[in-house]
């Protein structure tokens, strides 16, 4: 009979280690969670308020650029024209260019997340 109760409290206590090993994994995963949200929270957080004020610091320059522009050439029509086409230009290229955008943005936060 002995053998039979080796077998019963290694099973016991295998069975006891396993338990603990769903609940610290379970644990770690909750950990792991809540340190990406909070991550990407605090970076859309961050580029949300620097974008704002780089967006408001853009739309000055351009007003500015624009009317700098049609004062040298005697028509602001024609100012704020070039700076139009000066943006769809860049918005071309960076539409152009978006597929090393992804793959530069899929490292970076691959790197974050899988870490």
């Amino acid at each position: 009979m002995s053998v039979f109760d080796d077998l019963n409290h290694t099973a016991s206590k295998v069975s006891h280690i396993g338990e603990r090993y769903v609940k610290a994994s379970h644990q770690y995963f909750r950990l792991k969670i809540f340190q990406q949200l909070t991550l990407s929270l605090s970076l859309v957080t961050k580029v949300l308020a620097v974008g704002s004020l780089l967006f408001a610091g853009l739309v000055f320059l351009s007003i500015a650029a624009a009317l700098e522009i049609g004062n040298a050439l005697n028509s602001y029509a024609l100012g704020f024209l070039i700076v139009g086409v000066a943006y769809v230009i860049l918005s071309l290229i960076i539409y152009k260019l978006r597929t090393k955008f992804n793959s530069f943005i899929i490292k970076k936060v691959g790197l974050k997340f899988f870490n």
